[in-house]
């Protein structure tokens, strides 16, 4: 008898032991990297980084699995570190190092080869809500076409004649919403996004650009666009094209009416925009009846708002009253708020175009995408 009991102990111990054992080796493996990218036949691989078991000198190879995802697990004890992965350990991603929380699992689509993006045109788009046409200009990041694994947050853009091309924009003057982007993200200042041109049509811009309505200039046919952009633009676009359409990756922007038209819809549908940037946005608008509904709402819409104005008369009264009024309804400024005033800006394209990489920073800087 006390053979068995003796035997029963030791293998209760055993597997205690075991369990221990086991137990401790799933906990200091809890951190890992997946790495989502297709190097090809022969090729693969390699993490470097600035704390054992890596090093920025010499990578650790991942592990291929199945559709192409290469992982690689560390002990949780390694704490939080700053990874980044290469190609046969001699060609350097493009863009920041990854931070990696200790005890986390973080996929990650890097890019290698390509920093600068291209471009879709859809010309002949047909809007049911107005019974009219128009053009998209849908630029694509620099890893669209290198990685296919990889989906973009997008951002909807308003006068899109004038972003991306100088020919077609007013006054010959673009504000390079493209060439800004390629920089900022192969300095890692920004993460990849989609950005849809939507083409104004000219005469009938102030009618779609605003709320209803204005004593001199009349309007009313902001909640027809903003059907318009959700129902019509968004659908054909996360059809199309590699979207991530959850509201935490969609953003919209423009500026003077666009960027009214920008706030109204982003302050109205949270549900599907989570980030606004409103610059110059003519905010005097009605007698200022944008600001008076967010002065005496007691709502806080889930939308991360960028406002700016120039000091050469670009409105920045108006934009300031905004500024209070979105202050006095609970939005931080640095936090869900980041007003902004340029100094010398005035209501042109250039303008816009030397401060575009502020609200583009701030909608979507390196490691902001929701997978």
């Amino acid at each position: 008898m006390e053979i068995k009991v003796l035997i029963s102990r030791i293998i209760f111990k055993l597997v205690v032991s075991f369990l221990f054992i086991l137990t401790s080796f799933v906990a200091v493996k809890a951190t890992t990297l997946r790495v989502h990218y297709d190097v090809g036949f022969g090729n693969n691989i390699t993490i470097r980084g600035n704390k054992a078991p890596f090093s920025w000198s010499t990578g650790v190879n991942a592990t291929w699995t199945s559709s192409n995802i290469w992982v690689y697990s560390w002990p949780n004890s390694v704490g939080n570190v700053e990874v980044k992965p290469m190609i046969n350990d001699l060609t350097w991603s493009i863009g920041a190092n990854y931070k990696i929380t200790a005890g986390s699992t973080v996929d990650i689509y890097p890019l290698f080869k390509n920093t600068k993006g291209t471009f879709s045109k859809i010309t002949n788009f047909y809007s049911p809500q107005f019974g009219n046409n128009r053009t998209l200009l849908i630029y694509l990041p620099p890893s669209y076409k290198e990685n296919y694994a990889k989906r973009y947050p997008v951002l909807y853009m308003h006068d899109g004649q004038n972003i991306f091309d100088a020919t077609t924009s007013f006054g010959g003057v673009e504000w390079k919403v493209d060439e800004t982007i390629n920089s900022l993200v192969t300095n890692g200042s920004m993460d990849e996004v989609i950005v849809v041109g939507v083409y104004n049509t000219g005469a009938n811009r102030i009618f779609e650009y605003t709320p209803c309505c204005d004593a001199e200039y009349g309007g009313g046919g902001a909640d027809s666009y903003s059907s318009f952009l959700i129902n019509t633009v968004k659908p054909f676009v996360d059809t199309n094209f590699r979207t991530l359409p959850s509201k935490e990756n969609t953003a919209i922007m423009g500026s003077s009416l666009g960027g009214l038209v920008s706030f109204y819809i982003a302050y109205n549908r949270p549900d599907v925009f989570s980030k606004a940037g409103c610059m110059s946005s003519s905010f005097w608008w009605d007698n200022r009846a944008l600001v008076r509904t967010v002065d005496i709402s007691t709502n806080r819409p889930a939308v991360k708002f960028y406002i700016d104005a120039g000091t050469n008369n670009d409105g920045l009264p108006n934009t300031t009253a905004m500024r209070d009024a979105l202050l006095v309804d609970g939005y931080i400024q640095g936090n869900n708020l980041y007003y902004y005033v340029a100094n010398g800006g005035s209501h042109s394209e250039f303008s816009w175009s030397q401060r575009i990489n502020i609200p583009l920073k701030y909608m979507f800087p390196f490691g902001s995408t929701v997978y």
